[in-house]
């Protein structure tokens, strides 16, 4: 099959490709004023890495810097030492860093290009599902800090993502489930047929090498370039988006309780999962402030659960998980905020519920009795 290319328009346009033994486009996408090349790895990919780092060898000076493996990777003293490594190896405003591995490479990698002489060229090559339909597209970057998750970030777009489905091949089966927590989550505020591929296929046929596991990656990268090109740097909604519509926001759906939830496990919960908890969560949530028919909170948990993810959490207290949402980037003041459905694809922000609506909710997700939203 032809390789996809999926243009993302704005200020600095670039493109996503989707196929398979990409590496060849790199230099293309890096261009012709760079010398050295800084390639920020997962340290567990060292092996899957090395023949990207041959092939830049030939056309660049190339720094191979393995990063701690997943959200460790996300912190201030990693970055530092990126910083420290590329000011020890000369890098200047004209070279660029490449980032090889999942979500938390890709934030990590894309924080240190955006700060590194207040931004370098970055071409994300994402190894897993969650790194190529939300961390590699779309310009945010960030890092983790001891109140929160992604609480200091900068939006810096890349030159280029590369999306190698030969890559997830590699992937243990729960990490490419997990992948799917974001995609099905593209299905429920902006891409229904999403949700109708997953229900008519065998989970056990969503495979690394599978069309309709292409496709569905597909149709999440679509959604969420749709959303970034109308509301960059998430400062509300667009006429073309629709009236009421939270913009870039929506991308949030399920991620308040998500990031808590990650957070209060230290992370031992995959943000895949975590947010497809999260979303059954913020159907619950809207169902009991009357906007989301229960029916449409029962295909929540079944399309979720369908594919092998979480959607029930009972690992730590509604009021651990309170105090934590109270950090989170969405809140304004000491209002909580989240995105809600009034139906598929028809997000909003309810903003300010009720302590009463949020406790119940959290109770819901170990209930199964669906539609209990009185």
């Amino acid at each position: 099959m032809n390789d996809t290319v999926l243009h993302v328009g704005g200020a600095a346009p670039y493109d996503v490709v989707v196929g398979h033994d990409l590496a060849g486009q790199l230099p293309a996408m890096l261009g012709e004023s760079v010398e050295r090349v800084a390639v920020l790895y997962a340290g567990e990919l060292g092996e899957l890495v090395q023949p990207l780092v041959d092939s830049l060898v030939e056309h660049y000076d190339v720094l191979a810097l393995g990063l701690p493996d997943g959200e460790r990777a996300k912190t201030a003293p990693v970055a530092a030492d990126c910083w420290q490594a590329l000011g020890e190896s000369g890098f200047t405003r004209s070279d660029a860093v490449v980032t090889f591995g999942g979500g938390a490479t890709t934030d990590l990698g894309g924080f240190v290009a955006a700060t590194w002489l207040r931004g370098v060229r970055v071409v994300h090559v994402p190894t897993t599902v969650l790194g190529m339909v939300d961390a590699a597209v779309g310009g945010k970057t960030g890092i983790n800090t001891p109140a929160g998750k992604n609480l200091v970030g900068a939006f810096h777009e890349p030159a280029g993502v590369l999306c190698d489905l030969s890559l997830i091949a590699t992937l243990p089966r729960a990490e490419l489930v997990a992948g799917l927590g974001e995609v099905i989550k593209c299905g429920f505020i902006a891409d229904p047929v999403i949700l109708d591929l997953v229900e008519s296929t065998d989970p056990a046929d969503l495979t690394a090498d599978s069309p309709v596991t292409r496709e569905l990656i597909e149709r999440a990268i679509r959604v969420k370039i749709d959303v970034v090109i109308e509301d960059f740097k998430e400062m509300g909604g667009s006429a073309d988006l629709g009236e009421g519509h939270p913009g870039r926001e929506v991308l949030n759906y399920g991620h308040t309780l998500a990031h808590a939830i990650e957070r209060t496990t230290d992370y031992a919960v995959r943000h895949g999962e975590a947010v497809a908890i999260g979303s059954v969560y913020v159907a619950e949530l809207a169902a009991r402030a009357g906007s989301l028919d229960p029916a449409l909170v029962d295909r929540h948990r079944a399309v979720f659960a369908r594919v092998g993810l979480p959607t029930t959490f009972a690992d730590a207290s509604f009021e651990d998980l309170h105090a934590v949402m109270k950090v989170d980037k969405k809140s304004r003041g000491n209002q909580l905020r989240f995105v809600v459905l009034d139906d598929l694809a028809r997000p909003r922000i309810l903003a300010g519920p009720s302590e009463e609506h949020l406790r119940a909710a959290y109770a819901a997700l170990n209930d199964s009795g669906i539609g209990s939203a009185s």
